[in-house]
């Protein structure tokens, strides 16, 4: 949540030059308050399990936000029961029409295909499409931020020569980002991916610039110059075993996996794995709603059709 402090105030001007979010007493006594609404499309097998972490992580603000699920229409499930799905989950033919805060789009098992080869690769492109009228700012995680980038600007992705697997450390590339407010110089969090995409690419975009950075794991963060779309190739939603299960999930099926990177104490996985990632996560989405979201989006969120893509919000 803002300050609400005397534009007099020195500190003022001083904080506000550091991007963070101070208000007067005249703009907070004519704020507009309301639930936001987000929309989470789920790509990933296990639905409930991705379901609990992400609203593990959006519950760590004081806002109240309503949550959505959607779910692909152009594919069957196979690890989750119909019935959960028509219990909770939406098609996009039912909810396009209506306007969002923020949006969640997962990742998905298919890196290792191009995009074109990914059944519901048209379906995906036409919801990427609509965010841009009908969502004020998405999140883009792991395959998503892959796809993401390439339909939106152009940025290929390449194969990796072997799994991106483990919790790898990053550096942040800017600085008085407001999805990054609070975030120490270097921190932790985790990848499990088979592509890539490059930050040589990624500077031929001139609306686009690199947030975060591992010298092993690559580029983690993009974002667009208006803050509206973020690409994260990490998984910061990943519970502490979740890369664990993953890992004999591939021993017992006869996968020649390796061991997750920095997870494993003494790189034994016999021991417990320790969880590094957990305040950055919960950082990262508390920024995101209270200040990328919440903070900028219209009250009238139905008016967002009236935004110019290009519209300068800044990150």
């Amino acid at each position: 949540m803002p300050i609400c402090i005397s534009p007099d105030l020195p500190a003022f001007q001083t904080l506000a030059d550091e991007n963070i979010f101070v208000m007067d007493n005249e703009r907070a006594a004519h704020q507009d308050i309301r639930p936001l609404k987000v929309l989470i499309l789920n790509l990933m097998p296990k639905k409930i399990e991705t379901e609990c972490q992400f609203l593990r992580l959006l519950s760590n603000t004081p806002i109240q936000v309503n949550i959505e699920f959607l779910q692909i229409a152009s594919h069957v499930s196979k690890n989750t029961a119909k019935s959960h799905l028509d219990a909770f989950y939406h098609t996009f033919d039912e909810i396009k029409d209506n306007y969002y805060d923020g949006c969640i789009i997962t990742g998905a098992p298919v890196e290792h295909l191009d995009f074109t080869q990914v059944d519901y690769w048209d379906e995906i492109c036409t919801i990427m499409e609509w965010t841009k009228t009908h969502v004020f700012s998405t999140l883009h995680i792991c395959w998503a931020a892959l796809a993401g980038l390439y339909y939106h600007h152009g940025v290929p992705k390449y194969d990796l020569p072997r799994k991106m697997f483990g919790i790898f450390k990053h550096k942040l590339q800017m600085k008085n980002v407001q999805l990054l407010r609070g975030f120490d110089d270097v921190f932790l969090a985790p990848h499990s991916r088979l592509s890539e995409v490059r930050r040589e690419d990624i500077e031929k975009v001139p609306n686009l610039c690199i947030l975060t950075e591992s010298d092993i794991a690559g580029v983690h963060i993009a974002a667009n110059n208006n803050g509206r779309h973020y690409f994260i190739t990490g998984h910061f939603e990943y519970d502490r075993n979740t890369l664990k299960d993953e890992y004999f999930r591939d021993v017992n099926k006869g996968i020649d996996i390796h061991l997750p990177y920095n997870y494993f104490p003494d790189d034994n996985p016999a021991n417990e794995p320790l969880f590094t990632w957990g305040c950055s996560a919960n950082l990262l989405f508390s920024n995101w709603i209270n200040h990328c979201v919440y903070q900028l989006t219209p009250y009238n969120i139905s008016q967002l059709e009236l935004y110019n893509w290009e519209w300068e919000a800044g990150l």
